[in-house]
């Protein structure tokens, strides 16, 4: 009997535990501490009430303005968004995290150009990519069994302008990812309005084949994200605030739409961040700053097109980038100018998203990776 009840004791504690850790979401948040933020902020979403509060501050990085963990979760990779000009180089830091969400820094390396202001893992976990902004390069990093970063295995060099002479001079490398369903990797870089093509072979980068993918003169392409058919890209541009929507036809990718991020009734002045797409491919959210707006469009089943749905205030100015919680149900936008992180939830029905009236307050956060 009493063996009885002890089974039962611990099954009623095991489920009381997961129930609790199922309603908490811990997150990082990428800041500007030229801006007057700290450095990097570890955060907790409790996922019954909306409400965020802050558990832990990571010190000693200037300007760790992207972040990206590791598929296991055992690392995390943040650049440090500086330039020549300041002094010193871009880096990219790699950090062990601890059970307490703590981060222990491992190393850093140079990120062979200024301004780094993107990072990506591969899905093995085995390397690290960075843009760099102002100088137009990415580059490639091999990670160790302990997490630590070695020098840049290879760089690319964009060449080239666009048609925006303020803001396209030179090329201006935004984000660089690795593809999840094959071993291409690409670079959206807004001054040259290419989304450029390379390839992630014997832990190097390879230029073979089909070389990048021409988008609208003036477009800026920033960031993108993929379909879950592996197929289809969508490309969100920032100077002119639209999202461009790729497909793969044989060996080659094309354009096959572009769509305004905006109501047709706004004039003012808007620029796009950041994009993501729902786990089953029905809905894609971008952000758009100036108009302070989280757009929503939905996605043909059929044919992957989009049609805009709506756009939501996000209560916040300067809407940089977003994330959506791994179940689904919630989205963080990081608001630069405003100083917060506004909560919401989202119908996986409809793919509406509303205002829970939640927020907290930081300093210029820019970047939000779930762990």
């Amino acid at each position: 009997m009493k063996y009885f009840v002890l089974i039962i004791g611990f099954l009623t504690f095991s489920f009381m535990t997961f129930s609790q850790n199922s309603q908490r979401q811990y997150f990082y948040v990428g800041t500007y501490t030229s801006e007057g933020a700290e450095g990097i902020y570890y955060c907790k979403l409790n996922k019954k009430t909306g409400t965020l509060t802050l558990e832990n501050t990571i010190r000693g990085i200037d300007n760790p303005s992207f972040l990206r963990l590791s598929p296991d979760r055992k690392y995390l990779f943040a650049v440090s968004e500086t330039a020549k000009g300041d002094g010193e180089t871009g880096f990219v830091h790699a950090y062990t995290v601890k059970k307490n969400g703590h981060l222990e820094h491992i190393n850093s390396q140079e990120s062979v150009g200024d301004n780094p202001c993107h990072v990506d893992v591969s899905k093995d976990g085995e390397h690290v990519l960075v843009s760099n902004y102002s100088s137009g390069t990415y580059s490639v990093f091999s990670v160790g069994d302990d997490g630590a970063l070695s020098p840049a295995v290879k760089t690319i060099y964009n060449m080239g302008s666009g048609l925006n002479k303020q803001r396209q001079e030179a090329p201006h490398a935004h984000s660089a990812k690795f593809s999840p369903f094959t071993n291409e990797v690409f670079n959206a870089d807004l001054g040259t309005d290419r989304l450029n093509i390379t390839h992630l072979e014997d832990r190097t980068l390879i230029e073979s084949g089909q070389a990048f993918v021409k988008l609208e003169p003036g477009a800026g392409p920033r960031h993108f994200d993929f379909h879950p058919n592996g197929k289809v890209i969508y490309v969100i541009n920032e100077l002119n605030s639209t999202v461009s929507a790729l497909r793969k036809e044989g060996n080659n990718w094309t354009v096959f739409q572009n769509l305004s991020t905006l109501p047709d009734d706004f004039h003012g002045e808007s620029y796009c961040a950041d994009i993501h797409i729902s786990k089953d491919g029905k809905f894609l959210y971008g952000s758009n700053r100036g108009h302070n707006s989280i757009v929503i469009f939905s996605v043909n089943e059929k044919d992957q097109t989009l049609s805009l749905k709506e756009t939501v205030s996000v209560e916040g100015n300067w809407p940089r980038n977003f994330g959506i919680t791994p179940d689904g149900y919630w989205m963080l936008v990081a608001n630069q100018r405003s100083n917060n992180i506004t909560v919401f939830r989202i119908d996986h029905e409809t793919g509406s998203i509303k205002y829970t009236g939640k927020e907290i307050k930081l300093p210029a956060p820019v970047c939000i990776e779930f762990l």
